[in-house]
C-alpha cells in the first residue's frame, strides 16, 4: 500500500510543528511529508527579531529552533526557497515555484496543511519601497535591517506604528544609539490596551527619550536625491529619518487559500473547526497566523498572530493528520511586551471589545507595587480589570509596570479560561513573600475593587 502524502505550505511555527508531530505519529513508510517554504529559514522565532536587532540576542541562529537540515534528517521533504502559487482542491495538488531556478511543478496531496502565516501591513504610500524602509516579519527582514543600520550614516529613526512590534523596535533602535520617533494614528501607543493604560506607556516612552506622535497618519515617505529615505511626512509635519521601520501590524496571509475557495472570516483569516480542519474540507487543515480562532471571552472569532498559538495549532494538526485526536478550544487574548524596563500585558477584552460584544461591564484600576512597598527596589505597577456588570465574570485585565508586572497577567488568563468571577478571584491562593509581592497581590487588589464595583452597579 502506497504511503499517503501530507503537503505543508509554510515552514515556520505551525507548518513545521504539524510536520514534526505527524512524523512522530506515522513513519515515512506510511506518510510522506512535503513542505514548501519560500524563505531561507524554518522554525524560527519572529518574536525575537527586535531583540536581535537591539543586541540582546547576539546571533541570528539563536532564534532558529530547527534548521532545514534537521527537518530533512527526520524524513520531512522540506523545500526552501519554494513558493506555493496555486492550490487545486478538486485535483488535490499544489503548484509550487522554485524561486532560485524559476521552474514550477505540481505536487499531489492526500492531506494539506495551510500555514502561510501573516504579512506586515504595508500601506500604498509614496516612497514606501525606498531603500531604508523596512518591515520586520522574517529573519531575512531582520538581516536586511541590520545591514542598513551598519551602512547608514546618521542616527535618526522613525518607527511607523505603536503596537507590539513598533514599541519593541523603538527600544531596539534606542539601544543602538538612534534618536527615535514613533508615529502612530491611535490616541495612545499600544492600541491593544485601553487609552488610559496606553497613556502610561506613552509617559514611559517619553521618559526614555523616545518621541511619540499620536493621532496622525503617515502621508508619504520622503526620499533624497540618492533615492534613499530622508523623512516621514504626515499631513502637517515631517520627521527626519535615516531609517524607517514599519510596525503597523499584520494581516492573515490568505490570498492563496482565498483563490482556492477556502472560507475566511471577518478578519481575513481561514476558518477552522476545533481540530483545526478547514470548515467544509475533509482533508485540509490550517493553523498559525493565517487563521482566525475563537475568543473564549466574547464568543466571536478573532485574529491573534502569536507563536504560542501557532505551535499549538501545529501540534494539533499533526496529531489529527497522523490518526490521533486533539482540539484547540480557543484563546483569551493574552500578550506581553516591554519597552526597556517597562512591562506591558493584557488578556481578555478591552472596553471597546466589551461594548462591541454587547456586554455591560464595570472597570476598576488600582496602583500598587511589584513587591512589598518596604522591600528595596519596589516599583510601581498599575492594574486595570473589567468585569461583567450583573454576573461579575472577569472580562479582561491590563497591566503596566516594572519588573515582575507582566507575567502576573497569567493569573488573569487562567481565571478567564475558567470563567471565574472577580469575587472568586479574591480568594486565590497566590504566592507571597516581600521580594515578590505585597501581602495582597496587585491582581487580587484589582479583583477586590472590581467586586465592589459590581456590587455597586447592581442589576
Amino acid at each position: 500500500m502506497a504511503a499517503e502524502r501530507m503537503v505543508v505550505i509554510g515552514g515556520d511555527a505551525a507548518g513545521m510543528s504539524a510536520a514534526s508531530q505527524a512524523r512522530r505519529g506515522r513513519g515515512p513508510e506510511e506518510l510522506e511529508i512535503v513542505a514548501f517554504e519560500r524563505g531561507h529559514f524554518t522554525s524560527y522565532s519572529a518574536c525575537g527579531i527586535p531583540y536581535w536587532v537591539g543586541g540582546d540576542v547576539t546571533e541570528r541562529d539563536a532564534l532558529i529552533a530547527r534548521t532545514p537540515e534537521e527537518h530533512r534528517a527526520r524524513a520531512i521533504g522540506l523545500r526552501t526557497r519554494t513558493e506555493a502559487v496555486e492550490i487545486d482542491l478538486a485535483g488535490q495538488r499544489v503548484r509550487a515555484r522554485d524561486l532560485e531556478a524559476g521552474t514550477e511543478s505540481w505536487t499531489g496531496f492526500d492531506k494539506l496543511v495551510v500555514a502561510t502565516g501573516a504579512r506586515p501591513v504595508r500601506p500604498a504610500l509614496p516612497g514606501i519601497d525606498a531603500p531604508g524602509v523596512h518591515g520586520v516579519q522574517t529573519l531575512d527582514d531582520g538581516q536586511a535591517l541590520l545591514d542598513t543600520l551598519a551602512a547608514t550614516e546618521g542616527g535618526r529613526a522613525v518607527v511607523v506604528g505603536a503596537g507590539y512590534i513598533g514599541v519593541e523596535m523603538a527600544e531596539a533602535l534606542l539601544k543602538r544609539g538612534y534618536e527615535v520617533t514613533v508615529v502612530h494614528r491611535g490616541e495612545q501607543p499600544m492600541a491593544t490596551l485601553d487609552p488610559d493604560m496606553g497613556r502610561l506607556v506613552h509617559e514611559a516612552m517619553d521618559g526614555l527619550g523616545i518621541t511619540t506622535v499620536g493621532g496622525t497618519e503617515v502621508a508619504a515617505i520622503r526620499t533624497g536625491e540618492d533615492g534613499r529615505v530622508r523623512a516621514v511626512a504626515t499631513a502637517d509635519a515631517e520627521y527626519p529619518a535615516d531609517v524607517v521601520v514599519l510596525g503597523i501590524g499584520v494581516e492573515p496571509e490568505t490570498a492563496l487559500a482565498r483563490a482556492a475557495g477556502l472560507p475566511v472570516g471577518p478578519y481575513g483569516g481561514l476558518l477552522t473547526d476545533l481540530s483545526m480542519r478547514v470548515r467544509g474540507h475533509e482533508n485540509v487543515w490550517a493553523g498559525g497566523d493565517c487563521v482566525e480562532v475563537l475568543d473564549l471571552v466574547s464568543g466571536a472569532t478573532r485574529h491573534v498572530a502569536l507563536g504560542t498559538h501557532a505551535n499549538k495549532h501545529g501540534q494539533i494538526i499533526g496529531t489529527n493528520v497522523s490518526g490521533g485526536y486533539a482540539t484547540f478550544p480557543g484563546v483569551v487574548g493574552t500578550a506581553v511586551s516591554k519597552v526597556c524596563d517597562l512591562e506591558i500585558a493584557r488578556t481578555g477584552l478591552r472596553e471597546k471589545d466589551a461594548r462591541r460584544a454587547g456586554l455591560q461591564y464595570v472597570s476598576a484600576t488600582i496602583e500598587s507595587t511589584n513587591s512589598a512597598g518596604y522591600y528595596p527596589g519596589a516599583a510601581p505597577m498599575t492594574v486595570k480589570m473589567l468585569a461583567e456588570r450583573r454576573t461579575g465574570r472577569l472580562l479582561g485585565v491590563q497591566i503596566v509596570g516594572r519588573e515582575g508586572a507582566a507575567k502576573r497577567v497569567d493569573i488573569a488568563a487562567v481565571a478567564l479560561t475558567a470563567r471565574m468571577s472577580v469575587e472568586g478571584m479574591t480568594t486565590l491562593d497566590l504566592g507571597y513573600a516581600p521580594p515578590f509581592s505585597p501581602v495582597w497581590d496587585p491582581v487580587l487588589v484589582a479583583a477586590r475593587k472590581a467586586t465592589t464595583a459590581v456590587r455597586a452597579a447592581g442589576w
